[in-house]
């Protein structure tokens, strides 16, 4: 199982200019690191807001350009500079976005889905690939000529769907893909996403919906306040026992189902200059109000803090 894309150390910052002409550097992603396999959907999960749909922008190369970004990006061992976003954008890496507001209101979902075309032979070529695509998730031929505002919640979703899948990518990045649908229209794209899987796709599933990560991803990143702060298989999700970081701990906890635990504490919205979760931290140390843990692996899971071994070297 290859290797698609690596994303290390990334951080991403805004520069805007208040008062006048000073200058203030707002960072919103400090450290995020993570990697996505051949055949696997990996989970990117924090709350509403946190900033992970940066990630999904910074892989595509679409940033607004008073973004500031360190960090390295692969794709199949490649570094990922602009250039190479721009010529892999919409071929091999596509985005399913997660509002129909992508569409333009104004065109026929089968040419927005076509795309533009230099030739009639290359029309004719996508026209098959579109219909066979839209067949495939349950659109028949009267969709082809609706506009976006005729589709369902659940038709727009496979629409946006069979669109990044017409120039069949190898990784696609299904950006919070279902809030606002209902139970059913939920459970149609949780499907469709595996079934990606099953055809050899790399997935980067982005959401703050803890049980659409549990019921389609094969690994789990949890983001906080700017930070990955642990990457663990799915199955590992099933009981706080068998996650590490406390927050993710207390995350599973605060399922309906293992009782409603509520801990007390809000993420911090501004930088910090220890770890990110020490003022809610149970089990803090010291160290941990001034510095902040590298990611690390332990025991296969890659986990960022100071409790466990390797985390405390040299610190």
């Amino acid at each position: 199982m290859g290797n698609l894309l690596e994303v290390n150390n990334l951080s991403i910052s805004f520069t805007q200019y208040v008062q006048g002409l000073n200058r203030h550097d707002s960072k919103v992603i400090s450290d995020l690191t993570i990697d996505i396999n051949e055949s696997e959907i990996v989970a990117v999960l924090g709350s509403s807001g946190s900033g992970k749909s940066l990630l999904a922008h910074s892989i595509l190369g679409i940033l607004p350009y008073n973004a500031n970004v360190t960090g390295e990006l692969k794709y199949k061992g490649a570094v990922l500079d602009q250039g190479l976003k721009e010529r892999l954008r919409g071929k091999e890496i596509c985005l399913i976005p997660q509002s129909v507001n992508y569409l333009d209101p104004l065109m026929k979902v089968s040419e927005q889905a076509i795309g533009e075309c230099k030739d009639e032979t290359e029309h004719k070529e996508k026209k098959l690939r579109q219909r066979e695509i839209f067949s495939k998730y349950g659109l028949d031929e009267s969709v082809d000529d609706l506009y976006p505002f005729e589709l369902s919640g659940g038709m727009a979703r496979k629409v946006l769907l069979s669109t990044a899948l017409i120039g069949d990518p190898d990784l696609l990045i299904a950006d919070e893909p279902t809030p606002g649908l209902d139970a059913k229209s939920v459970e149609e794209t949780i499907q469709d996403i595996r079934n990606l899987k099953e055809h050899g796709k790399g997935v980067l599933l982005i959401t703050h919906e803890i049980d659409v990560a549990l019921k389609t991803a094969d690994r789990i990143a949890i983001f906080y306040s700017g930070y990955v702060i642990e990457i663990n298989d799915v199955e590992n999700f099933k009981d706080a026992d068998n996650v590490l970081h406390p927050y993710t701990k207390a995350l599973i906890n605060a399922l309906p189902r293992n009782g409603f635990k509520l801990t007390e504490g809000v993420q911090p919205l501004g930088e910090v200059t220890g770890c990110p979760y020490y003022e809610n931290c149970p089990i803090c140390l010291d160290k941990c109000e001034n510095n902040i843990p590298e990611l690390e692996e332990h025991d296969g899971v890659m986990i960022r803090c100071f409790n466990f071994k390797g985390a405390n070297d040299g610190a």
